[in-house]
């Protein structure tokens, strides 16, 4: 049965398909148009994707850039996979070459649609799509470090000995070498993170690169990651078509910083509806100094060449 809203996954490699496969299963209610340049592989995904018609009646099909950029989500993955220990911030270079390619080849664009960013390095391209699209600021953000806190509450739950959800903490700034826990305001319930007894002799800093080097690990074992970012996409999916107002930790335009960073923000039919300044401490307040330095500096070279 056809919905009335539209999906577009740009890119139909593993992530891409991870996505779908995530949006089919969790009943986003949306079609789904998976795109990419290679037809045959694009055309094996759909073909694969329709034997989960039995759980789900989301249907998934085979679109052109071109429809892409009228569907109400957009969400971009088209990009250079990431080489084993390779910074994500190299995949500069190749990647908004890519994303380019893609938001020209959308255009024009429908006015309220929503872009999500998955590509790497996602803050910096997520701020490059603002300025190429010409869409809102707010209908224009990555999935920032939404996994990398997923991640970190996983840690913690096995630790601790409780659920995912009874956790409220977030990994900030970039999503990459440079993001750091906002371990001041991290809560279990209604309780401090760090004043649980089963916190003492836990090493912070130990947990936090653990954090940051899980991608790096699974790639350097499968070569990609991909069913994480697949639940997580689905997920803003979600909070977009269904106006949720669900906060995550998302790659968006920070005013006070000037420049695209991971921050806890309100996502719902409109994007991003709130962003949540978060209390930082001094130790955090100059990891985040450290963090936005280095995406602005991204940014600035790259937007001036794109824009040259």
């Amino acid at each position: 049965m056809p919905y009335k809203h539209k999906i577009a996954v740009i890119g139909a490699g593993a992530v891409g398909a991870s996505i779908a496969y995530a949006c089919v299963l969790t009943k986003v209610p949306a079609n789904v148009v998976m795109v990419d340049v290679d037809k045959r592989m694009v055309e094996g995904q759909v073909l694969d994707l329709s034997d989960v018609g039995f759980l789900s009646p989301v249907p998934v099909s085979v679109g052109t850039v071109k429809e892409a950029g009228q569907c109400d989500i957009i969400v971009i993955t088209a990009g250079a996979k990431q080489r084993p220990g390779e910074p994500r911030s190299e995949l500069v270079e190749r990647n908004r070459t890519i994303l380019k390619s893609v938001i020209d080849g959308m255009q024009p664009i429908r006015k309220d649609a929503i872009m999500i960013l998955v590509a790497n390095p996602v803050d910096v391209l997520t701020y490059l799509a603002q300025q190429l699209s010409g869409l809102p600021r707010k209908q224009v953000f990555g999935s920032g470090t939404f996994l990398d806190s997923m991640r970190l509450r996983g840690y913690l739950a096995d630790k601790l000995q409780v659920q995912q959800n009874a956790l409220h903490c977030y990994v900030l700034g970039e999503h990459g070498d440079r993001q750091f826990v906002g371990w001041s305001t991290a809560n279990i319930g209604c309780t401090p993170l760090l004043s649980h007894p089963l916190m003492k002799d836990v090493d912070l800093a130990t947990i936090e690169r653990q954090v940051m080097r899980k991608a790096y690990e699974i790639i350097d074992r499968k070569g990609a990651t991909c069913f994480g970012i697949g639940g997580c996409v689905a997920s803003l999916c979600n909070s977009v078509l269904n106006d949720r107002r669900d906060v995550r930790p998302v790659s968006c335009w920070d005013e006070k910083h000037q420049v695209c960073l991971s921050t806890p923000a309100s996502v719902g039919i409109d994007g991003i509806e709130e962003v949540l300044e978060m209390p930082l401490n001094e130790r955090e307040q100059k990891a985040m100094d450290v963090a936005v330095k280095a995406i602005k500096d991204a940014c600035q070279r790259y937007s001036n060449e794109e824009t040259a």
